[in-house]
């Protein structure tokens, strides 16, 4: 019986002191790990948030380019007649589209589809423009059309977007 007495005596403190060990060096791990874990969240941060706004500042280059009166402007004398001009137009929207359609990978699904829906209203505008023109009518008249629409509804499809785009920047990068 002395004998399981001094056993206990001489294994319940070890035991104790190995626990407390773990406890210890478990901690301390415990805490590296979230040391480098948030050292890889700002390294991460450091290299993700560049390309952010740049795919920001790109799709607002994309949203001012096809803007109707930045589009028109670029593209004015080009052509000859209605559809010729038409079929221009869209033709720069879906290139300056592809283009940039990586970008949406980094912006929120909410600033994606409002560039997505800028874009197919700017495609609406022109398809309604030239449809109520003559199809060799003077491309001029299609470019008057299009001001004249933009007039009347006092919309133009890439404001909205830009609005957005913006207040995202504004809420996610100056904090």
């Amino acid at each position: 019986m002395e004998l399981v007495t001094d056993l206990i005596k001489v294994i319940l403190p070890a035991g104790l002191v190995l626990w407390a060990m773990y406890l210890i060096v478990s901690s301390f791990i415990k805490k590296d790990l979230v040391e480098k874990e948030l050292a890889i969240k700002a390294e991460t941060t450091k290299t993700l948030l560049p390309i952010r706004l740049q795919a920001y500042e790109r799709m607002t280059l994309f949203l001012e380019r096809i803007s109707p009166n930045n589009l028109l402007i670029r593209l004015n004398g080009r052509t000859s007649n209605v559809v010729e001009f038409q079929q221009l137009m869209l033709a720069e929207i879906r290139e300056e589209f592809s283009h940039n359609l990586s970008q949406q990978v980094y912006m929120s699904d909410e600033a994606w589809t409002v560039v997505k829906n800028a874009m197919n209203e700017t495609v609406a505008l022109v398809n309604l423009s030239a449809r109520e023109l003559a199809p060799n009518a003077p491309a001029l008249e299609l470019s008057k059309r299009i001001f004249e629409v933009i007039m009347e509804k006092n919309v133009n499809p890439s404001d909205e977007a830009l609005r957005v785009i913006k207040q995202e920047i504004r809420e996610s990068f100056m904090m």
